[in-house]
């Protein structure tokens, strides 16, 4: 008998200590239980730091309370400046954000810190990203992959990811394709799809390991289908030329639109480039010209000079050589040879913009540096109707030319 009361009390114990644990606390509170928000909300009172960080994640996310960033960041702080390391992380991140607190990157990097000390992987990574973008702290690309690689090193992806960015661009670390390589790959076989995006990028240009276009497809496709628009865009590259899939031009067209319906530059040019070839679309001008429009508008050069072909030639818009030389020019001041030689033509014959052969030499001899056959053959043509003071001029401005970013 005295058996069978002493486990009774052990239940009776045991019920109330799980009744008191603040992350059950919460589940059950979140589900509407008003005990247990009162329960948690006492043991808040009293300074239990994980029932104050856990009622702060019940206002954060406006679970069984109303939503409220303000109440949040209170018991964040709470539990936070009593060393609770998940409320120092979040209580950063809400600093980094403005939500419940005044913006203060300087403040977040503190919470940040503190917790990164404690070893909380999420705060290692967002410290890194601090010291990245000099945010907060003066920017210092050594400690930003120091801290990196702490998160990295728990299987933090997003930090794997941007250590493998950082070997990859030499920032902080050695240059070093093979490890960034091994980083996007931890990265990746974690489903991050922007590491996914970046491995198939090494495979696609045989960086750090061989050269292989099935295994870039293999990786492109798996980032597209988390709806990661660069690689939409390079999956639609292997389908228009054959690379590591049979060639299948409806394909491209698929995967091009998905990214530039998201606002990828490239593959808004390059759906403009398959309605105006007609590939795997029915031909069409019109949509060429509003797809090279959407990407010339973000500063894509190529189809700034198509968009500027377009005008010239009265494709899909009505002809319009001013219009042309405004494209053209964006295009050529990039540093795009077809697009110099193209105005180079516009300002020698005066289309669109007035005559003045030393500016038509200087772009053609801008196109013809960078190879452009027909820029040297037109450059050379053009000496015969200048000066010698012109040509002087014209080779100036040439060497005076910078491209603009």
């Amino acid at each position: 008998m005295k058996i069978l009361m002493y486990c009774l009390l052990l239940l009776t114990l045991g019920v109330a200590q799980a009744q008191q644990d603040p992350v059950q606390l919460r589940i059950s509170a979140t589900k509407g239980n008003k005990t247990a928000l009162q329960g948690l909300r006492t043991l808040a009172a009293e300074g239990n730091a994980s029932a104050q960080f856990n009622l702060g994640l019940m206002y954060y996310t406006g679970a069984g309370v109303p939503k409220d960033a303000v109440q949040a960041a209170a018991w964040f702080r709470k539990a936070a400046e009593q060393g609770h390391a998940d409320a120092q992380w979040i209580l950063g991140v809400m600093y980094a954000s403005g939500e419940g607190v005044p913006k203060d990157a300087v403040q977040a990097v503190a919470w940040y810190r503190k917790a990164a000390e404690q070893g909380d992987a999420s705060a290692q990574r967002n410290l890194g990203l601090m010291y990245d973008s000099g945010e907060g702290v003066p920017k210092d690309a050594v400690q930003s992959a120091a801290w990196y690689r702490k998160a990295a090193e728990q299987g933090d992806a997003s930090a794997q990811r941007n250590l493998g960015l950082m070997y990859a661009s030499g920032e902080g670390v050695p240059k070093d394709a093979v490890q960034a390589v091994a980083w996007y790959r931890k990265a990746a076989d974690q489903g991050n799809a922007s590491a996914q995006y970046n491995l198939g990028v090494k495979y696609d240009t045989g960086e750090g390991v061989p050269k292989d276009a099935v295994q870039a497809v293999a990786w492109y496709r798996k980032a597209a289908e988390q709806g990661n628009a660069s690689a939409q865009s390079n999956l639609g590259v292997m389908y228009r030329t054959g690379e590591g899939v049979p060639k299948d031009a409806v394909q491209a067209v698929a995967w091009f639109r998905k990214a530039a319906e998201q606002g990828n530059a490239s593959a808004q040019y390059n759906l403009g480039v398959m309605y105006r070839t007609g590939e795997g679309v029915p031909k069409d001008a019109v949509q060429a010209v509003a797809w090279y429009r959407k990407a010339a508008d973000q500063g894509d050069a190529f189809a700034q000079f198509n968009l500027g072909v377009m005008y010239y030639s009265g494709e899909g818009v009505p002809k319009d050589a001013v219009h042309a030389v405004a494209w053209y020019r964006k295009a050529a001041e990039q540093g795009n040879a077809a697009a110099q030689y193209n105005l180079g033509l516009m300002y020698a014959s005066g289309e669109g913009v007035p005559k003045d052969l030393v500016i038509a030499y200087m772009w053609r001899n801008l196109a013809a540096a960078q190879g452009n056959e027909l820029g040297k053959t037109a450059r050379d043509a053009l000496e015969r109707s200048m000066t010698p003071a012109q040509i002087a001029e014209a080779q100036k401005l040439s060497r005076e030319w910078t491209p603009k970013k």
